[in-house]
């Protein structure tokens, strides 16, 4: 929901006017949008448009290499022609004006209109229509535009910047436009400045496929998909138009509508890319961002130019607008680093005595059990972890737990003490956070104190383990009983495992009783305040509710049950 507003009918003028004064230094305000401050030799004017609400388009590209000029209208509304022409006739440098903007009726009567205007002033001018959204036609003709404005906008604004004539530069526009497919999906609408419902709603649980950027929902609703589900149709549903181009040559943008995070338009791209490079595609400097949005819509589409010698040129030129930049100079001289670390990886384990091979085995199997119970757990450590921290525990276990378990797995020979160590390692470098730092140093402190020489193990070894184990928890943390910590399961663990064993119990015994003591301290640690770890600023929040890191060891240690001898 858009929040930060005065008047909602004012929204769009007073976001225009901040933006203004924000990039003066290299743009100016005319009635009806902005153009850019000009260099000395005159260039092809490319003036771009359409409503507010899809900001970086329109007016965050303007600039050198793109367009010179934008004109803003209101929120989702085509700019009228008056200030079309207004925009268009401060841009106009002399060799003609280039109007681009999507195919909308709108659009396209005010553009047009304007486009006469300047006309009938002797100002040579040229109308680019963008049509790139497959889901909204079958004829290419009577398609939308959506976020292949941009591969549009941007061969435009290069071909002008090389100081091309009109007729070159309106050519190269209309081939992207040609060249370029797009297709998109909404996971939720947009809402107007000043609206107590959004435009449109997705079901729950569903996704509405071939989204439009105008608070349009999608053609049809889906069930919600996986990133790799998702890449899948939103490559296949492009590659699958009878009409698209030929060549294996792409340019590609990965488009968030306004809501949906970086990170997961990464993800996605993650699952994007092998399936175009499987297509046989050559992927040319991929956009993976926020370029033409929708408010606040969560949604994110996909779009592909593919490219021939020239259109390759423009989308690789050097650009530089509020919104957008690209600068090959800066990356020209840069040379790869050498990513091979000397480390745990490259080294094979040492040589370990049978019965070491034995206690290795059982780690190995020990991890894995240790990484189902994560899974089993996760969203209950993190509920628990929500309450006064971030909520982040129970991930944070299950990565840090597959991680170790992976290291491990398939390790035939390798003793307790290197498998150890390895665990550690991957654990604290894939976990992240005080709890992956924590277990790491523990885990590779368990490794150190055992031997993977020895001709048997006995309790004392377990101890010895659990022991050092505690002891690097308490060197790193800086923790102590009673601070609603990891320890205040730990600390319990080892002196009821070393007390039961003193007792003469077996380690299988022992150890069931340790982690019944385990499981009581852990929640025990309702009761308590925190004054370390990650509810200690909240720490009126967290009374009653157990602490995460300490519930987490405790079904750990209670989960070995399985590799303990009946």
């Amino acid at each position: 929901m858009t929040v930060v507003y005065n008047d909602p009918a004012d929204f769009a003028d007073d976001q225009f006017a901040g933006f203004l004064d924000l990039y003066s230094d290299r743009l100016r305000g005319v009635p009806g949008g902005a153009v850019s401050h000009r260099r000395a030799e005159p260039i092809v004017a490319v003036v771009v448009g359409g409503g507010s609400g899809h900001y970086p388009a329109f007016c965050g590209l303007v600039g050198p290499g793109l367009a010179s000029g934008a004109v803003v209208g209101n929120i989702f509304t085509s700019p009228s022609a008056a200030q079309v022409y207004s925009v268009a006739k401060a841009a106009d440098q002399g060799r003609g004006v280039i109007l681009a903007f999507g195919n909308y009726a709108g659009d396209v009567m005010n553009f047009g209109i304007a486009a006469d205007r300047l006309r009938s002033e002797g100002i040579d001018t040229r109308v680019v229509v963008v049509t790139d959204d497959i889901a909204s036609a079958d004829d290419p003709v009577m398609r939308r535009g959506i976020a292949g404005d941009f591969t549009v906008f941007k061969a435009l604004g290069a071909a002008a910047a090389e100081g091309l004539d009109i007729d070159e530069v309106e050519a190269i526009g209309r081939t992207a436009n040609e060249a370029t497919r797009s297709f998109g999906v909404a996971f939720s609408g947009c809402s107007m400045p000043g609206a107590a419902q959004p435009l449109f709603t997705v079901p729950d649980g569903k996704m509405g496929v071939g989204l439009g950027i105008h608070g349009e929902p999608g053609i049809h609703d889906a069930p919600i998909a996986t990133a790799a589900e998702l890449a899948k149709s939103l490559v296949g549903s492009i590659l699958a138009d009878q009409h698209r181009p030929e060549g294996n040559r792409v340019a590609v943008i990965v488009n968030g509508l306004g809501t949906t995070k970086y990170e997961e338009l990464f993800l996605l791209w993650s699952e994007i890319a092998p399936l175009l490079r499987a297509e046989g595609l050559d992927v040319i400097e991929p956009e993976v961002g926020e370029l033409v949005t929708s408010l606040d819509m969560g949604g994110c589409s996909l779009t592909l130019m593919w490219l021939d010698d020239q259109l390759e040129r423009v989308w690789r030129a050097d650009a530089y607008t509020p919104a957008y930049r690209k600068q090959s100079r800066a990356l020209a001289k840069l040379r790869p680093v050498n990513t091979v670390i000397d480390g745990e990886d490259e080294i094979t384990p040492p040589a370990a005595s049978p019965a070491a091979a034995d206690l290795g085995t059982m780690v190995s199997q020990g991890f894995a059990i240790i990484a189902r119970a994560m899974h089993s757990h996760e969203a209950e450590l993190g509920r628990i972890d929500a309450v006064a921290g971030d909520g982040d525990h129970g991930r944070g276990m299950v990565k840090g737990a597959d991680a170790a378990a992976a290291a491990t797995r398939g390790r035939d020979g390798a003793g307790p003490g290197w498998l150890l160590r390895r665990a550690g390692r991957a654990w604290a470098a894939s976990a992240g956070g005080t709890s992956g730092v924590l277990w790491g140093a523990g885990l590779e402190a368990a490794g150190r104190a055992l031997r993977d020489d020895a001709t048997q193990y006995g309790a004392a070894d377990a101890v010895d383990a659990v022991a050092s184990f505690q002891t690097a928890i308490v060197e790193l943390g800086g923790a102590a009983p009673g601070d609603k910590t990891l320890l205040d399961a730990l600390a319990p663990f080892s002196e009821a495992l070393s007390a039961a064993i003193e007792d003469g119990l077996t380690i299988d015994a022992a150890w069931r009783h340790a982690a019944s003591a385990a499981a009581s301290a852990a929640a025990a640690t309702a009761a308590l305040t925190p004054r370390k770890g990650r509810a200690r600023p909240l720490a009126e929040k967290s009374i009653g509710t157990p602490d995460a890191g300490a519930t987490s060891f405790s079904l750990i240690v209670g989960a070995f049950d399985e590799l303990l001898v009946r």
